[in-house]
């Protein structure tokens, strides 16, 4: 399979997921548990991008300044922080243990 292939074939499924919604009565979409889980759902997507973004460096797992920074930004967000000061702080952070050596 070229990599062609794979992006139409991927653009073709995305396109019927997106009919089926369109198809199903909204009664079913309704209901708590379909709601539950598309919540669910994408808290864990973006959680594993996350994660994804701040320890992969190609196919290794490499812990350097992006580590720390999301932890950072992570306490701030649970003490209800403003979010350009979770990105600042987060970012200001990366940049000084990359600028002081201690994480590359």
């Amino acid at each position: 399979m070229t990599l062609w292939t794979a992006v139409i074939a991927a653009s073709i499924l995305c396109l019927a997921l997106k009919a089926v919604g369109y198809v199903l009565p909204q009664s079913w979409l309704d209901a708590p548990r379909p709601a539950r889980i598309a919540d669910l759902l994408t808290v864990a997507l973006l959680s594993a991008l996350v994660v994804v973004q701040a320890l992969a460096s190609g196919p290794a797992i490499v812990v350097d300044a992006r580590l720390p920074a999301v932890c950072v930004a992570a306490l701030l967000l649970w003490a209800r922080a403003p979010f350009l000061v979770v990105v600042a702080a987060g970012a200001v952070t990366a940049a000084l243990l990359r600028a002081f050596g201690w994480a590359t």
